[in-house]
């Protein structure tokens, strides 16, 4: 007489526990590799950080300063790339007559449109240290410095142009 084979008990409940388990169980099982122990364990950073849908949505956005910063840096580089075209193109037409260029690069820089990209620059100067959370020096009141220098950005005007673009210096006779 053949014997038949019963399994132990224990076999049988954790087939059925695998029968219950929702797919999503089974990968994660899979994946931590439970039957042997083996995976990695989670740092205690990790342990210790809290879960939320806020922080998960918040981990996968560039926060708001750091678009404005971007955008600030875009728009300054795209201003002296056009002040230097329209510069050089003074420079062609009244290079031969020094007082002329002056007159008119003085009006071009009093006339040049910035004043989106200084509203950019004066929400940045305003929320930049708050949107960081940046400390205050309890001496002067003053925020800290970021990486050694201040963290406002100039305002764009007539001075800033003339200061990137100076009107060319009078030769001595």
């Amino acid at each position: 007489m053949r014997e038949r084979f019963n399994p132990p008990v224990h076999e049988h409940r954790d087939r059925f526990d695998e029968q219950q388990r929702t797919a999503v169980e089974r990968i994660v099982g899979q994946d931590l590799d439970e039957a042997s122990g083996k995976g990695k364990p989670l740092s205690s950073r990790a342990r210790q950080t809290q879960r939320s849908v806020e922080s998960y949505l918040k981990g996968g956005v560039r926060p708001r300063w750091m678009e404005r910063v971007g955008d600030i840096d875009a728009g300054i580089a795209r201003e002296r790339r056009q002040l230097a075209r329209a510069y050089r193109a003074l420079q062609r037409e009244y290079g031969h007559d020094g007082e002329k260029f002056a007159e008119r690069w003085r009006t071009v820089a009093h006339g040049w449109p910035v004043a989106e990209l200084n509203e950019l620059i004066e929400q940045h100067n305003e929320w930049y240290p708050i949107e960081r959370d940046l400390a205050l020096n309890p001496r002067t009141g003053e925020y800290v410095r970021v990486a050694g220098r201040s963290y406002r950005r100039p305002v764009l005007g007539p001075a800033w142009v003339l200061e990137h673009f100076p009107l060319p210096s009078r030769e001595a006779p």
